[in-house]
């Protein structure tokens, strides 16, 4: 077997962030980019592949446990669908060069994870906010913009959303559903629109099947696992470790970016 598909399994699986809201694609880009050399703009949907197929493993346990459920996840979804569209179309036509993604990546990953630590060490200090102090609207909205971002990055936006949410003091035990939720659809959508746009342009645009299959296949097991255990895992823990991961991907390829 392709020592490329025995990686991308073992990459999966290890890639355990579903107690937090994350699928893991947010780390796993930098893997296919620099590990696995996966060209641009084929990155993006090989990602959301990986999404497609991983998600449904901590989606079923979460709903098992009960927590996938309420106005949240819905208003998610709502809002990340249309925006993941209009980011597979400027990604394909207007920044398909590795350069520019991987300046992205950094600008996305180094102030979000620098900000998510910082709302992680000082969360003592302010008082915790209800859903409640989150306009339908205004939540809705986010979720559109990072729905555009998620398209461009190929995240499928959730992996944004659950830090961002996190931040903010929403309990990980709401959050982490309702942004794999989000995570799951934008993806299954993206992807499709990514396929559609591999017909009407030209290069490197179509997901890499195999390698997002394996990937995918790793992280199915390894979602399950990780919304398993999620009552037994620290939630301080979780955030710092999460805000630390992101930053220090960020600061990477900042670096490799400006050399």
């Amino acid at each position: 077997m392709d020592w490329t598909l025995v990686g991308g399994l073992a990459v999966g699986l290890l890639i355990v962030t579903a107690p937090v809201g994350v699928s893991g694609a947010v780390f796993l880009l930098p893997v296919q980019l620099s590990v696995f050399g996966v060209p641009s703009p084929a990155v993006t949907p090989t990602n959301l592949l990986f999404n497609v197929v991983a998600g449904p493993g901590a989606l079923w346990r979460y709903r098992r446990d009960g927590a996938l459920h309420g106005e949240l996840a819905r208003r998610l979804v709502l809002g990340t669908l249309p925006g993941v569209v209009l980011g597979a179309a400027i990604r394909v036509f207007a920044l398909p060069g590795p350069g520019v993604f991987r300046l992205l990546i950094a600008a996305l990953l180094l102030p979000l994870g620098l900000w998510l630590c910082l709302r992680t060490l000082t969360r003592a200090h302010h008082q915790e906010p209800s859903t409640g102090e989150l306009p339908p609207r205004t939540l809705t909205g986010l979720a559109l913009a990072v729905g555009v971002v998620g398209g461009i990055y190929g995240i499928g936006g959730g992996s944004l959303l659950g830090p961002i949410l996190a931040g903010r003091g929403l309990p990980v035990t709401r959050v982490a559903p309702a942004a794999l939720a989000a995570t799951f659809a934008t993806s299954l959508v993206g992807a499709a629109a990514y396929a559609l746009l591999a017909l009407v342009s030209s290069g490197d645009v179509a997901p890499h099947w195999w390698l997002g299959l394996a990937c995918g296949t790793g992280g199915l097991f390894g979602g399950y696992l990780g919304a398993r255990f999620q009552p037994h895992l620290p939630e301080r823990t979780l955030r710092l470790t999460l805000g630390i991961l992101a930053a220090a991907l960020g600061a990477l390829y900042a670096a490799e970016t400006l050399t």
